[in-house]
């Protein structure tokens, strides 16, 4: 007597074209998505850029309004913890000057721009 059995075939997993289709999604978002990513990063590195330049003028000026206007402010009197500059290890800072005569420059060490910033406050 012959015994005549049904086989049954589940599937398990995906098949070879399911797994190419989503490799290639995945590819065409990353695509997409890492130039998006890098701009981001170096607007972010700006941003710090301009924001270390914005904290020394400040801090500058309330050197300015301690001491005198006429006296040279640059970012080692801004550190100075009475006037509260505290400057970042991954921003070049330099720059100096009196109230009326003051320019700074800022750039972060993983970004290509550089920024100045004049004794009126206003960033380049």
């Amino acid at each position: 007597m012959r015994s005549c059995r049904k086989q049954v075939f589940s599937q398990h997993g995906f098949t070879l074209i399911e797994v190419l289709i989503t490799i290639a999604i995945v590819a065409v978002l990353a695509a997409i998505a890492i130039p998006q990513f890098t701009q981001y990063k170096e607007r972010a590195y700006d941003s710090d850029s301009k924001s270390t330049l914005r904290h020394l003028f400040i801090s500058c000026r309330v050197y300015w309004d301690d001491q005198g206007g006429t006296n040279t402010c640059d970012p080692s009197v801004a550190a100075n913890p009475a006037y509260g500059f505290i400057d970042p290890p991954d921003v070049s800072v330099n720059g100096s000057g009196d109230e009326t005569s003051f320019s700074a420059t800022a750039q972060h060490v993983s970004s290509s721009n550089t920024f100045s910033i004049d004794n009126l406050g206003s960033i380049n």
